[in-house]
């Protein structure tokens, strides 16, 4: 590389990097126009691009910052005072130098653009007389109608950044501290020393990752000899073992640091981003910045840019209202949006929230019923966090019109998929009339991470510890009664809590050797959590733990959803990572993502078919010895399934009851009420179904709850049986539909009618 391409470079860089700051103190300078040390910080940039562009000979970038120049100088002297179409301007001068730069970086020549229109627009703003401006108050925020409007002439209320007080800065204290700090206060480079530049480098991003590759390869290599050192009993061997250990320990800690920048980076455009939106849509918004210091890895900062800037643009266009309607509705004219980061649990959470009008979770219903995306029936049961994240299918928006600046849904699918690309997730919360908040969740870096080692089918795979919660060993003869199917998923009780299971070597497609109940005989559940959902990943057998290089995967495996990358265990041989939050989504243990899925399928063409019910199947009435006795009832019906142990079974008045969640439930049983003459098989526990009316409850003693299905019932006249509405077909099985609510009424009208006594039936 040549001097004069050197020196062009480092243009390039500088220039880069005080256009972005020179971004916020525009912003910043708006809200506070009286601020002498940033008007001078604002003029320097400008002064320093115009000179070094005409000494380089781009005489197009040079032309367009001398008159730019000449407009902050009348600034700088109180010649003219700041307005927000001057704002605007300015504002326009630093996007067109930013595209010449680009222009310069990719051609080396200045683009064949001289901007004639900004040229006059910002001559004409410098000649204008200082009467036929409005000058901002100082630090009340920028209160212009549009850029080209003047202030004057519009008299509601008016769009802005801020409507904070005067002492008040517009963007939150926390942005103009951080910028004070930044800036330097505004002061001269003279006045605060060059402690900053001779304390720090430019170190090229391409070096970085070089030296984490040479890391990575170090720390394989270090438990390379770890794994070796264990069975060697040499004294001074493994004294230098450790030592290499500590020393790579420290080296990998100093190198991924280099490559930690604080989450501010990306915040730092957001206060230009909001002010040009809040303009451009009419509305006062106050952008509140929490937690900027927050760093994360350069490779997690690029992913997480645009999903970032996609969110806020659709919080201040579609959550935030206009003024009037917050003032008709009780709230101030001002809408505000905050963002925070902080860590926890070995991650970065990012939250965006806005006071606006929030998310109709009937609306997304009934637009997900219209498009056939679910049923009405199943739309009925979904929690509002099952509604709300419907908005990340794609295409999806709930907006009365889509407009140029943003959609709320239009592109969500986007911004969901780039989250979990990096291993992260997103949620939405929200409150109609009161605002949206989403979570995000993120690793602190991708590179070197420590992991989990297990094996499945003689093969090892590597889980990574952020998303393990904690590891349990199942076994001996009460195996069997510990895992049970409930939706044809089995299922393990952790202290209570039904906890999904997934076979790994099921996912996987590995052989297994199977037990009685045809799964393995011997099982070590490891306890993850995907997506704020918890399931039990099951596996062969646990090694151990090591932080592990991630390489990704080749093009010909990214698509597989169960794989995350690959790394060099410390014998030299590939383990596959894995994907927590794809294998959840594989199995079906995060519900949500199945809704996605099925809405991904009718996008496609592929319509949900009307006349699905969803019935919850059960056997009651049999024989103990026979297989008979299949029924079901719409889930529509059940209010909650519960088992209970049977020592905790009361009797009271000849009736049975159970202390539920801390009232009394009566319980009765189906085969009395179907009048078969067989009781229930005799168990250990009660498998009990919730029925209720009104605030009443009963629950309805079964055999066994098989499973929970969503199938086409045709009903076909039984035999007259009391209590039975007729037979169907339900998993090519003959099944009778119970008719729950007329055999309670018939067989136990003193309780169903009686009025409800304090502490009795408890509340499904």
């Amino acid at each position: 590389m040549s001097e004069m391409d050197e020196i062009v470079r480092e243009f390039l860089v500088e220039s880069t990097e005080g256009l972005d700051q020179l971004d916020r103190n525009l912003v910043l300078l708006e809200q506070n126009p009286g601020d002498k040390s940033l008007m001078a910080a604002i003029f320097r940039c400008i002064h320093t691009v115009k000179g070094t562009s005409g000494f380089l000979g781009y005489s197009k970038l040079e032309g367009v910052t001398h008159v730019g120049e000449s407009l902050l100088s009348d600034l700088r002297d109180g010649k003219k005072a700041l307005t927000p179409k001057i704002t605007s301007a300015l504002l326009q001068l630093v996007d067109a130098v930013r595209r010449i730069l680009t222009a310069i970086e990719a051609t080396a020549a200045d683009g064949q653009d001289d901007y004639p229109e900004l040229i006059a627009l910002l001559t004409r703003l410098q000649k204008e007389e200082p009467s036929k401006t409005t000058p901002l108050s100082g630090g009340g925020g920028a209160r212009g109608g549009t850029p080209q409007a003047p202030p004057a002439a519009t008299p509601d209320p008016q769009p802005s950044v801020s409507a904070a007080p005067a002492s008040t800065p517009a963007v939150g204290v926390q942005v103009v501290s951080a910028e004070a700090s930044e800036v330097g206060a505004g002061e001269p480079r003279e006045r605060r020393g060059d402690s900053v530049s001779e304390s720090s480098i430019r170190v090229d991003v391409g070096l970085l990752d070089k030296l984490m590759n040479l890391v990575g390869e170090l720390v394989l290599a270090r438990n390379q000899i770890l794994q070796f050192t264990a069975g060697q009993e040499d004294g001074a061997f493994n004294a230098t073992s450790q030592r290499l250990n500590l020393i790579t320990t420290e080296l990998q800690e100093g190198v991924m640091k280099s490559r930690m920048q604080p989450i501010g980076n990306i915040w730092g455009k957001f206060p230009r981003v909001v002010r040009d939106l809040a303009l451009a849509c009419s509305k006062q918004v106050r952008l509140e910045l929490e937690g900027k210091e927050t760093e994360l890895d350069k490779t997690i900062i690029e992913a997480i840019k645009d999903p970032l800037t996609h969110i806020v643009r659709n919080s201040v266009d579609h959550g935030i209202e206009p003024p009037a309607t917050r003032l008709a509705s009780g709230k101030p004219a001002e809408g505000c949006l905050r963002l925070r980061a902080y860590h926890e649990g070995g991650q970065v959470n990012i939250e965006i929230s806005d006071d606006g009008a929030g998310i109709d979770p009937e609306r997304i219903r009934q637009k997900a019923i219209d498009r056939g995306i679910v049923t009405a029936e199943r739309a009925t049961r979904m929690s509002d966090r099952e509604v709300f994240n419907l908005v990340f299918l794609p295409g999806f928006s709930t907006a009365a019109k889509v407009t140029n600046v943003s959609g709320r849904g239009v592109g969500m699918d986007v911004v969901k998929t780039n989250i979990e690309k990096i291993g992260g997730t997103v949620d939405i919360q929200s409150k109609p009339g009161e605002g949206t908040t989403l979570k995000i969740k993120i690793p602190l870096t991708l590179a070197i991470i420590p992991a989990l080692i297990v094996t499945t089918g003689g093969e090892r795979y590597a889980i990574p510890q952020v998303s393990l919660l904690e590891l349990v060993r199942v076994g001996g003869d009460r195996e069997g009664d510990q895992v049970e199917w409930i939706r044809g998923v089995p299922v393990y009780r952790l202290r209570g809590q039904l906890l999904p299971l997934v076979y790994l070597s099921q996912q996987l497609g590995l052989e297994q050797v199977a037990g009685l109940d045809g799964l393995p005989a011997a099982r070590n559940i490891v306890v993850l959590q995907a997506d704020e959902r918890q399931f039990g990943l099951v596996v062969d057998g646990i090694s151990d733990t090591e932080e592990i290089v991630v390489k990704p995967l080749s093009k010909q495996l990214k698509g597989i959803p169960a794989f995350a990358g690959a790394t060099t265990l410390g014998d030299g041989k590939v383990a596959l990572i894995l994907d927590v939050l794809g294998l959840a989504q594989r199995s079906g243990v995060v519900s949500e993502v199945h809704d996605r899925s099925l809405g991904e399928s009718v996008l496609q063409g592929q319509r949900v078919e009307e006349g699905k019910q969803t019935m919850l199947v059960f056997q009651a009435g049999a024989d103990p010895a026979a297989e008979g006795g299949r029924m079901a009832v719409p889930l529509g019906l059940v209010a909650r399934l519960e088992e209970f142990p049977r020592d905790k079974v009361e009797g009271s008045v000849g009736r049975s009851v159970v202390q539920y969640r801390g009232q009394i439930l009566h319980l009765i049983s189906l085969s009395e009420l179907l009048g078969t003459g067989v009781r229930e098989v005799e168990r250990d526990t009660v498998q009990v179904i919730v029925y209720s009316e009104g605030d009443r409850s009963v629950g309805v003693m079964v055999d066994r709850i098989l499973d929970i299905v969503e199938e086409q019932v045709t009903l076909e006249a039984g035999a007259g049986r009391s209590g039975l509405l007729g037979s169907a077909i339900i998993q090519n099985r003959v099944t009778d539909l119970v008719d729950l609510p007329g055999l309670i009424r018939a067989a136990r009208p003193d309780f169903i009618e009686a009025p409800a006594l304090a502490g009795a039936g408890a509340a499904a």
